[in-house]
């Protein structure tokens, strides 16, 4: 005569099955997040925020800005405003204006 488990034994087995279902559904939500977040980063990529054209880069001094051929305009990255008024003197024009902008 086959011995029955007990009560708890099968709730064990039921909790330990359901662990391994939520651990597998989080994998596949965190590859499904990952195949999105690379899915609109190359819809995205270099592409203007204005019109949506693609973006040139193009050099201004040692400084590599991101330029718009359709709207005209000019994009930069990260402490890019920083090092551009870093090569420019103070009493230059270009000084001024960027200083209007609060970069420093």
């Amino acid at each position: 005569m086959p011995i029955k488990p007990s009560e708890k034994e099968e709730q064990f087995f039921r909790a330990q099955e359901l662990k391994q279902r939520l651990e597998k559904l989080e994998q596949e939500q965190q590859a499904l997040a990952a195949a999105e977040k690379a899915r609109l980063k190359e819809l995205h990529w270099m592409r203007c925020p204005k019109c949506g054209q693609k973006l040139a880069s193009e050099m201004f001094g040692r400084v590599e800005i991101d330029v718009c051929a359709h709207c005209k305009g000019l994009w930069l990255d990260a402490n890019e405003l920083d090092q551009i008024m870093a090569e420019h003197h103070e009493k230059e024009p270009l000084h001024r204006f960027l200083k209007i902008l609060g970069a420093s």
